[in-house]
């Protein structure tokens, strides 16, 4: 996904960057581009404020993508994807949002579009998403980072 391409370029990382790295590599960025470094010019500060928001940005979504992050939740996660049916989905730009009835939400990102018209199309979606979507795309929990902010 260009998202994920993207975030790690501005960071400069690649996908098997730890989380010590990314957060070494953010507060590094952050000190650099801190709007209040930029008092003289109002243009420099409102460029470093959206600067630094998509430093922030960057570093949250990676961070919850990072497979040290999916590591510490593969059991809530495995629990869901096994256990609870989905309540809804939808689809957007090879991105994949599936709400359980668990009240869980996750995203799966880099999701083809005829993947997308399989799984509307099968006789049994969770079936269908446990074999062919659940364990083979990037996700990550959308449920949790609602929760946290």
């Amino acid at each position: 996904m260009k998202k994920i391409v993207d975030y790690r370029k501005l960071l400069g990382v690649n996908e098997a960057a730890e989380l010590q790295e990314l957060k070494t590599i953010y507060r590094g960025m952050m000190k650099t581009w801190h709007p209040d470094k930029f008092q003289h010019s109002a243009e420099e500060k409102e460029a470093a404020e959206e600067k630094s928001k998509t430093i922030i940005e960057a570093y949250h979504f990676l961070v919850s993508i990072a497979p040290e992050t999916r590591d510490q939740t593969i059991a809530d996660y495995t629990l869901t994807t096994s256990s609870s049916n989905i309540a809804d989905f939808e689809y957007k730009s090879q991105v994949l949002k599936v709400s359980f009835l668990d009240g869980s939400e996750y995203e799966y990102f880099d999701v083809p579009k005829a993947v997308y018209v399989k799984l509307i199309n099968a006789d049994s979606p969770g079936r269908f998403a446990r074999r062919h979507i659940f364990n083979n795309y990037v996700y990550r929990s959308v449920s949790r980072l609602v929760a946290s902010a």
